[in-house]
């Protein structure tokens, strides 16, 4: 490429772009959490968090405290008490209101703020989940890390750093024990809701030093060393890595900060051997020393540091088209055409809203 000055720079794209100002302005933030995370199926935390009678798991959705226990009696739900029974007599609490709440999905709690839900998670969901139902809803699951981060940075950059995968060159262990024909191949396959999922290919860990194979604890009905992942709107992901199952989930603080949950799951039927194996693969990746997930979160925060309010206005490109394949940028197209839906202004020209 030729080297371009500030003015050439600054000119609008002829292909699919999204402006730098959806990441950054307070306006469209509020926006966000009135018309989407107040009204979205939102996977608050997962049912093994609360298996003892008088467990809790508490979580903020646009900007409503929400609780979520276990209540071993079985009470009948009462809209005028401000709760909701779950199946499994898990309820639901937010001052004043009761939620909708469904545990789906490989036992995720999930629950929506909108009073009057148009789709149940599984219509919402809209079939996303179907390349690894077999694997997460077989057994039951049980949570065996979580951690949290405080990150700032804009939650939909989180979602696109899970969305993009020529990120994935940033990632030495990826390169050594991925990058293939198989890899390459793999496809974005959208759905309804803005939702994505990415087909599977074969991690030959092996090829990483000190690392081996880990077919013989893959996930139920789950051929050896797969690896599929699941992208959810507005920023819900799902990842199973063979032995290893992760979701993340985030909450929005503020245009420039976002808080983050990481959870790790295994078969709550696991021996202490094989639960011991799989924390150990999980960690090796996931975990806070892992090889994959500081090096996300290192590169989000930089591309947040330069999307603060009062930054000069950028293009970010979307125009990749390479088949569907894992490079092609059809799932970051997707999202950002079901968010400017959502909001009701084009994620290239956001400040038509405020016009």
């Amino acid at each position: 490429m030729p080297p371009r000055n500030h003015k050439q720079w600054r000119t609008k794209p002829s292909v699919e772009y999204v402006s730098s100002y959806i990441y950054s302005d307070q306006d469209l933030y509020e926006q966000e959490m009135e018309k989407i995370f107040s009204k979205v199926w939102v996977p608050m935390c997962h049912i093994s968090e609360m298996r003892n009678e008088g467990d809790f798991r508490t979580t903020e959705i646009a900007g409503v405290h929400v609780i979520a226990w276990n209540t071993s009696g079985g009470v009948v739900a009462k809209r005028d008490t401000g709760v909701h029974k779950l199946s499994g007599n898990m309820e639901v609490l937010t001052t004043g209101f009761p939620l909708h709440c469904e545990v789906k999905h490989g036992g995720m709690v999930w629950v929506t703020l909108d009073p009057n839900p148009t789709q149940s998670v599984e219509e919402w969901t809209c079939g996303a989940f179907d390349c690894i139902a077999d694997a997460i809803d077989t057994e039951e699951l049980e949570v065996f890390h979580y951690h949290k981060a405080i990150i700032d940075t804009n939650y939909k950059l989180w979602h696109d750093t899970n969305s993009e995968f020529y990120h994935d060159f940033m990632h030495y262990f990826n390169r050594v024990s991925g990058f293939n024909d198989e890899y390459f191949a793999r496809k974005n396959i959208p759905f309804d809701n803005g939702h994505v999922n990415v087909s599977s290919f074969t991690v030959n860990y092996e090829e990483y030093d000190g690392f081996e194979d880990r077919g013989e604890l893959s996930f139920p009905n789950l051929p050896p060393n797969q690896w599929y992942m699941v992208d959810l709107f507005p920023g819900y992901n799902f990842n199973l890595r063979g032995s290893a199952y992760r979701s993340d989930s985030v909450t929005p603080l503020a245009p420039n900060k976002v808080l983050i949950e990481f959870r790790g799951y295994g078969l709550k039927s696991d021996s202490k051997e094989d639960r011991a194996t799989r924390i150990k693969h999980h960690n090796s990746i996931w975990g806070g020393f892992g090889r994959n997930l500081h090096e996300d979160l290192i590169g989000v925060a930089g591309q947040g540091t330069t999307m603060r309010p009062g930054t000069e206005e950028r293009h970010i490109l979307h125009g990749r088209h390479e088949n569907g394949t894992i490079h092609d940028e059809v799932g970051m197209r997707h999202y950002y055409a079901e968010w400017s839906k959502w909001i009701g202004v084009d994620a290239s020209n956001p400040k038509a809203l405020a016009a």
